[in-house]
């Protein structure tokens, strides 16, 4: 808090810190006490009528009545990470989408419009980076349009809480009733960690995804153009654990996608059964390997907010949270359903279920 020569406090923001990341101290709620105080540090998002709104790191958006303010100043746009790799959020979201590649894609301005007949999200949204080169009614009507003609939902991929994300496209979409319908976040750490824990015993690598592999992906209906979204990437392996019998599926599966530097897991999944026997590190160590071997050096992950299993492991293999990320979907226009489309439906993703840790009922975050 910003703090007087005098030892007060004072609020030294105005309304023309909108966009900046700030630091606020206000008043408690009534009947708490004038001794209690809440703090928030976020974007400030707006300031109109007397109200602040900001948004925090994980994309939610607090109300501030500005006269329970009592501190508040602007502090640095992202703070510094202590270890692991450094990235803006810019790159990572190229990377990210370079590893779930749609089917079909168009520019609208620097924005860009992805397709992938309703499997995935990620492979399902517009990916705002930049000026659409619309005013941004115009631009959201052009992308509900072109999800349209798809029978699809029309869905916006943003991000909070790192150098240049898009806390201010957040407050924007929900201020036209664009609802956030999934956050999950991307972690970031070092590969050689990964890669020199204990190899496994059986831990196979391939270009492809076959019949067992997917057995054990937890999809239903599986089509080419999945299979087309999954084997999509610069570099892709698929990694498999044998069942415990003939024909059964994998013990555990994962798929890492090599770009430069970056490595990027997804769908690391363990039978139920075989939980807590390390069988997901196994698959991690084993893609990491193969990773640096091609010349990557740090990597990537996604992981839900709840996945306290996944979390833990993560941080054990010395990954750290770097941004959160969001899907909002289109409101419902008058006498029709939210955009509900025809296709093939809402898509899925980590953002259509909350996965269990990849230790413990064994998944990590997808795409």
């Amino acid at each position: 808090m910003e703090i007087s020569a005098k030892g007060r406090l004072e609020v030294r923001i105005t309304p023309a810190d909108v966009g900046k990341r700030v630091s606020v101290r206000r008043l408690g709620e009534p009947g708490t006490g004038p001794e209690k105080f809440t703090d928030t540090v976020g974007v400030l998002t707006s300031w109109d009528g007397g109200v602040l709104m900001i948004t925090r790191r994980d994309g939610e958006t607090v109300r501030i009545p500005e006269n329970t303010l009592v501190a508040g100043k602007v502090v640095p746009a992202a703070p510094a990470r202590r270890r692991g790799p450094a990235a803006t959020y810019p790159e990572l979201a190229h990377i990210a989408a370079r590893a779930w590649r749609p089917v079909e894609s168009e520019r609208l301005g620097e924005w860009e419009l992805r397709a992938a007949g309703g499997f995935t999200r990620r492979a399902n949204s517009v990916l705002p980076l930049g000026d659409p080169g619309l005013p941004l009614d115009a631009a959201l009507t052009a992308v509900r349009r072109w999800y349209g003609e798809r029978g699809l939902p029309a869905y916006v991929q943003t991000a909070t809480g790192a150098e240049g994300t898009q806390e201010l496209l957040c407050a924007e979409l929900e201020r036209r009733g664009w609802v956030r319908e999934v956050t999950a976040e991307v972690w970031t750490g070092a590969l050689a960690p990964v890669a020199d824990r204990a190899p496994g015993a059986g831990v196979a690598l391939s270009r492809t995804a076959d019949e067992a592999w997917l057995a054990r992906y937890r999809r239903k209906g599986l089509g080419e153009v999945a299979l087309r979204v999954l084997s999509g990437g610069p570099s892709v392996w698929f990694a498999s654990v044998p069942g415990a019998g003939e024909g059964e599926p994998p013990a555990a599966i994962g798929r890492c996608v090599v770009d430069g530097r970056w490595a990027g897991f997804a769908a690391v999944e363990v039978d139920p059964g075989r939980g807590r026997q390390g069988l997901a590190t196994e698959v991690m160590a084993a893609l990491a390997r193969r990773a640096l071997d091609e010349g990557a050096s740090a990597a990537w992950l996604q992981v839900e907010s709840d996945n306290e299993g996944g979390r833990a492991l993560y941080r054990a293999l010395g990954f750290l949270p770097h941004h959160a990320y969001h899907h909002y979907r289109a409101p419902a226009e008058p006498g029709r359903e939210a955009d509900a489309g025809t296709g093939t439906g809402s898509p899925g993703g980590p953002e259509a279920s909350s996965p269990g840790g990849p230790e413990a009922s064994a998944r990590s975050g997808r795409p």
